[in-house]
């Protein structure tokens, strides 16, 4: 077993969480989290048992260019872009980029971020223009009544510890703005998902201690009021108010995340499988998956 734990917190947290243990307590990420979502035996796979997953090639590009939009923010010059062209603009913007294999995306980021900082230039907010968090990883623990579900009763109320890396936030006519990076291409379906995981990051935020924001760079009086995606490979972002029906969804799965290993804990089995093809057939566990055997 595989025990955490971390500054200001009484309670040790884990994946590999019994029901029954009062010492430790059920991690959270929105990785692990959006995982269940996806497919509860997938994330008992990955997260319980620990089982090495591939490194796909979207893997290897969402990190690199994660890391390359958080030193795009580290060594951005304001200074220097107020005498800046639009097109000098975009090719400082360039060159904040590394050279490799996602040019073609850098080229996108460097016409947004041009854009986006003239703009701010023009309306006179150019100190709104770089993120007030860039990359910062919070805890919190967020406590889980054991009826807050009425679909999925538990056996008792729950604190669970939820930690999360936020790519951005920013403060935007005095409220804070978090807006996640995406380096895949832009469905509508995915706006969905998208909500719920900016509603993990909102109950990440609304939860951590002071102490924490406060070493992040964040206020408690400063609210969360609005949330966003950016996904350049498309040239897509959007931002829109907080949904509460999408953070009332977190904390929905959050029950069943437990419930499952309160069925678990219980003798119910392992957790059940999400299988469909299409989907599944990129799984680096489907030689695993009984379900996914038996539809051969």
């Amino acid at each position: 077993m595989r025990i955490q734990e971390a500054e200001g917190f009484d309670k040790n947290f884990t994946y590999q969480w019994d029901v029954e243990d009062d010492v430790t307590i059920l991690k959270i990420t929105k990785s692990s989290f959006g995982s269940f979502q996806w497919c509860p035996k997938k994330y008992e796979f990955s997260y319980i048992d620990r089982l090495p997953q591939d490194t796909s090639e979207a893997m290897i590009k969402g990190s690199v260019v994660h890391n390359s939009r958080e030193e795009f923010f580290d060594v951005f010059d304001i200074k220097k872009a107020e005498t800046l062209s639009n097109e000098e603009l975009i090719t400082y913007n360039m060159g904040l980029h590394p050279i490799d294999d996602y040019t073609d995306l850098y080229r996108n980021i460097s016409v947004f971020e041009a854009d986006r900082f003239t703009k701010a230039k023009e309306a006179g907010k150019i100190e709104s223009y770089l993120p007030v968090v860039n990359e910062v990883m919070l805890d919190a623990e967020l406590f889980i009544p054991h009826d807050i579900n009425p679909k999925v009763i538990l056996e008792r109320d729950y604190t669970v510890h939820l930690q999360g890396i936020i790519d951005r936030m920013f403060l935007d006519d005095g409220q804070y703005v978090p807006i996640e990076l995406k380096t895949g291409l832009w469905k509508d379906y995915k706006r969905t998902m998208m909500r719920k995981e900016m509603a993990f990051y909102k109950l990440l935020v609304d939860n951590a201690p002071d102490e924490a924001l406060e070493k992040a760079g964040l206020s408690r009086d400063i609210d969360i009021t609005h949330w966003g995606w950016y996904y350049p490979a498309s040239n897509y972002v959007e931002t829109e108010p907080v949904k509460k029906t999408s953070i009332k969804a977190v904390i929905r799965g959050i029950t069943q995340l437990i419930k499952a290993y309160e069925d678990k804990n219980a003798g119910g089995g392992d957790f059940p499988t999400k299988y469909y093809f299409k989907t599944c057939q990129h799984c680096s566990f489907m030689p695993l998956c009984d379900a996914a055997q038996s539809d051969w």
